[in-house]
């Protein structure tokens, strides 16, 4: 019981930690859809998974001990975080009304965008194995292990649909939508920062 009361106070904090998640599912839920930000949110839940299976099998002990492979993820993932900034923050104004809908963004693309921003998010790399490796005994049993990986990424799914759906709430839209392009350059912006500080840590 103890080992699930910390895994569940973990997952919390770092779920709610701001981060390139937050942006994307904020910015998909705002300027996009409900929809797209939901699906984004599972996407993100997808790439908690890939973290989780590698490190159930044993393949985080080997990203944790080798220096190269670490680096190259974080390069990976600044890289597309800085693409993905680049593409918000040249971002255009475009007249329209308040009632025309959203532009629109393919359920795959949404899910596409969600997962590929945590799989190679190194903070999450780092979070799960650091909990499987400090927190869970070894003589855990696997299925219990499992538990915990489904419970982690269910907690990223939940509380990111939370999230979207704050964003995309009709008054909050309506105030906001108007800035659609700043609100884009904003997030941008600060994908560009995730990128840039990543890879700064990474020299």
């Amino acid at each position: 019981m103890n080992e699930w009361i910390a895994v569940i106070t973990i997952t919390t904090l770092a779920c709610i930690s701001p981060g390139p998640d937050f942006a994307m599912v904020s910015r998909n839920g705002l300027l996009l859809s409900r929809r797209a930000g939901v699906l984004t949110a599972v996407g993100i839940g997808m790439g908690v998974l890939v973290h989780v299976c590698y490190t159930l099998l044993g393949l985080g002990l080997v990203l944790q001990q080798t220096l190269w492979l670490f680096s190259a993820l974080k390069l990976a993932g600044a890289a597309y975080l800085i693409y993905l900034g680049v593409k918000m923050l040249r971002s255009k104004p475009a007249i329209e009304r308040l009632d025309a809908p959203p532009p629109v963004m393919s359920d795959l693309a949404a899910l596409r965008t969600g997962f590929l921003t945590n799989a190679l998010n190194p903070k999450t790399a780092i979070f799960i194995v650091s909990l499987f490796m400090g927190v869970v005994r070894p003589d855990t049993a696997l299925t219990v292990q499992i538990a915990y990986g489904l419970f982690i990424a269910g907690a990223h799914i939940l509380w990111f649909s939370l999230i979207a759906l704050c964003f995309s709430a009709g008054r909050v839209r309506e105030k906001l939508v108007a800035a659609r392009h700043w609100i884009d350059r904003i997030f941008g912006g600060l994908l560009v920062s995730f990128g840039v500080l990543l890879t700064i840590a990474q020299r």
